[in-house]
């Protein structure tokens, strides 16, 4: 019954931007932290961003620090990450997670998972 869907991946050519969204529903969105994690072929799941519930607190990877910015409109179920200066090495396929509590870094804490949409920055 709850659905994340991903949206906004695609080809970007280095130094481009994209945003990202993640639509929830069959969930009290609100009451959810949220979190972005990508993952490249070959490598774990890592952390991106974190967004709290009120959108209060937000957490960066440091590889993205000062390039991306989650945000999120409660009122719209949706969680964004815009991405800008992007790098070759942030082509992965990209999920935006939904949780309640726990270590917003660690994947393993949270609840509910997209699918997934894939950036693939060229150089």
């Amino acid at each position: 019954q709850v659905q994340l869907v991903e949206s906004g991946g695609g080809l970007v050519q280095a130094g481009g931007s994209l945003r990202l969204s993640c639509a929830a529903s069959g969930l009290t969105f609100r009451g959810y932290n949220m979190g972005w994690f990508r993952q490249a072929p070959g490598k774990e799941r890592e952390f991106v961003a974190f967004i709290s519930w009120s959108g209060g607190n937000t957490y960066y990877a440091d590889s993205v620090k000062g390039r991306f910015t989650i945000s999120r409109d409660n009122a719209k179920n949706t969680v964004y990450l815009q991405m800008n200066s992007l790098k070759p090495e942030d082509t992965a396929v990209y999920y935006c997670a939904a949780g309640d509590s726990g270590a917003y870094w660690n994947y393993r804490v949270y609840e509910y998972w997209g699918q997934g949409t894939q950036v693939t920055v060229s150089s």
